[in-house]
């Protein structure tokens, strides 16, 4: 045993169960001294005193092999199966001499469960049961070979599917708890996502329209009025926004977005161009690309200085193919700059269902590109849906 490699170290929760598990299950089975223990007592040994020895040097080494066996500090292996390699000679010796003491070998067979590495270990407790039969056979007591051969085979083999039950029990948690800390980081990163994608696009539309009040203020006050009102009608519905998304209910409509982003380019003196073509997609789809219109045309109205600015989307491609460019001066990134959270995150989502992201310079500005591949099955209509330009 002492060749071998040592299983895979415990973690400390492992270690814990395990460690409870040996005080309260593995001790008491030193009862099975009792049988040799009482033969002795009654003169059926002629010296006790070596006998007396013997049996206290075969119980201090079960119990220093246990404990040992579960100790972070003892656990390479090291000092249990040297324990293990002595007890083996003193077993022996025990068995082979004093009567009744053949009950010992259940107890070796145990320590040996406990010490060998999970893939040796039947084998390691086969070798302890051959051993055991061995022994009673030497002994002349043919009736009892089979009886020793068998309590030594159960009490190894009891005893290491327990231990293997306790740290698959043990790894099946530890799972788990991956499992949930996985999937609230995962709710954390979209929550971001889409609060990001929530206020980004509305706070956009807000300072535009105050800048609209400041200007409109001195010269047309109804005006001015006109638009303060807007800027509380979106603050109201940003607010119930945010809400649903809180709650995990909220579902963006590609048809409000393109209203939406109408009204934003509008308001920044962007002149909206929007094409649409093919027939209606899945609502998750739809969902998708409503997100990449209010992310791209956000970065438009923030970042690009454009005085035009065009949506188009063709349902009917396939992939579906959804553009967003302008003739801004400025362009809304550079090659090979970092791209910002909205674009980073809405790739994420592109390619979690085989869709990609392309944003760069185009020849009159910016452009952002998104395919996105979805099932014929999935589409609705007649696929002939006429381009609607507005």
């Amino acid at each position: 045993m002492a060749g071998r490699p040592r299983r895979k170290p415990l973690s400390d929760a492992e270690i814990e169960k395990l460690n409870g598990f040996s005080q309260y299950a593995l001790l008491p089975w030193m009862l099975l001294m009792l049988s040799p223990l009482h033969a002795v007592m009654h003169g059926e040994y002629p010296r006790p005193g070596y006998a007396y020895v013997g049996l206290g040097l075969f119980a201090v080494l079960y119990c220093g092999t246990i404990v040992a066996s579960f100790r972070p500090r003892l656990q390479d292996g090291r000092v249990p199966i040297a324990l293990t390699l002595l007890m083996v000679p003193v077993t022996g010796a025990l068995a082979g001499s004093l009567p009744h003491a053949l009950t010992l070998y259940p107890l070796l067979s145990i320590v040996c469960a406990v010490v060998a590495p999970s893939r040796s270990g039947w084998l390691v407790i086969i070798g302890v049961t051959g051993l055991a039969a061995f022994t009673a056979y030497l002994r002349g007591e043919q009736s009892d070979i089979l009886g020793t051969a068998y309590s030594t085979l159960l009490s190894g083999t009891i005893v290491f599917v327990m231990l293997k039950l306790f740290s698959v029990v043990e790894q099946l948690k530890e799972t788990r708890k991956e499992l949930a800390r996985v999937a609230v980081a995962d709710e954390r990163l979209r929550f971001s996502r889409d609060l990001h994608d929530l206020l980004g696009s509305t706070m956009s539309v807000v300072v535009l329209k105050a800048e609209a009040v400041r200007r409109l203020a001195p010269r047309d006050l109804d005006a001015a009025v006109a638009q303060a009102e807007s800027i509380e009608e979106i603050s109201r519905k940003a607010l119930a926004e945010i809400r649903e998304a809180v709650s995990g209910y909220r579902e963006t409509t590609l048809t409000e977005e393109l209203d939406r982003a109408r009204s934003l380019l509008d308001t920044a003196r962007i002149e909206p161009v929007v094409q649409e073509s093919g027939p209606p997609l899945p609502a998750q789809a739809e969902s998708l690309l409503a997100w990449i219109v209010r992310e791209g045309v956000t970065n438009v109205v923030r970042h690009s200085g454009a005085k035009r600015c065009e949506i188009t989307l063709d349902r009917g491609a396939d992939p579906v193919r959804l553009s967003i460019s302008d003739d801004g001066a400025a362009s809304n990134g550079t090659p090979g700059s970092t791209p910002g959270n909205g674009l980073r995150g809405l790739t994420e989502r592109l390619a979690a269902v085989g869709g990609t992201l392309q944003a760069g310079p185009s020849e009159k500005g910016f452009r952002l590109l998104a395919t996105l591949p979805v099932p014929t099955q999935g589409r609705g209509g007649n696929g002939s849906g006429a381009p609607i330009t507005a």
